[in-house]
């Protein structure tokens, strides 16, 4: 099976393409990362395509799509899920969303209890925690100095915000396309998107 991998939830957009055999073993054949929250809407779509070209694969060859569905600040977010939907519509594959902060956890690989966190922007930071790579609390938004970070013996994520923990830094600062991949459901219906804001967009329409 060839899956088509996008995030946008954080500052980086990231694309890739990872094929999993039957027996679960994941190989990554392409990965394209630009790390500017600015270029999502320009780079999300030419980064699929230089991904396709460099695996040798056609749209048409792949599987299905993972997206990341946040937490993440609006734009950014909504960006890499259109992109994503209208990639899965046109080709008919189906796209499976899945929480970011998962994606990092699996990529980090963690024993024990692992504090994930990224920028939230306006001072705060999006943050789960995590036992064995499964999740036992979040996502949660809030201010630095509110994160719970309970037994946590390592924090993966954004260096300058997970940094100020006090604990082992992970080398897992955003979701790669394997981490996307390995926290997806396959055996379960698609659905929906549904975006993980956690709080309201930044532009808001005036009520007259």
């Amino acid at each position: 099976m060839y899956v088509l991998a996008v995030d946008t939830a954080t500052p980086s957009v990231t694309v890739g393409i990872v094929e999993v055999e039957s027996c679960g073993k994941q190989t990554t054949l392409a990965t394209r990362v630009t790390d500017n929250a600015r270029a999502h809407t320009e780079v999300a779509a030419p980064q699929i395509a230089e991904c396709l070209s460099e695996s040798g694969l056609a749209s048409t060859d792949l599987d299905a799509v993972v997206v990341g569905v946040g937490p993440g600040p609006f734009t950014g977010l909504r960006v890499g899920m259109a992109t994503a939907a209208a990639f899965a519509d046109a080709v008919g594959i189906p796209v499976h969303g899945v929480c970011s902060l998962d994606a990092i956890a699996s990529e980090a690989n963690s024993t024990g209890e692992l504090l994930v966190v990224t920028d939230a922007r306006r001072r705060e930071v999006y943050w789960a925690r995590y036992v064995d790579g499964l999740r036992i609390d979040g996502p949660n938004v809030s201010a630095p100095g509110a994160v719970v970070i309970g037994n946590a013996t390592a924090v993966a994520g954004s260096p300058a915000h997970a940094g100020i923990y006090g604990l082992p830094l992970l080398d897992a600062a955003t979701p790669t396309p394997a981490g996307l991949v390995a926290v997806a459901n396959f055996s379960a219906d698609s659905g929906p998107l549904e975006p993980m804001y956690l709080r309201r967009p930044d532009a808001v329409e005036q009520v007259r």
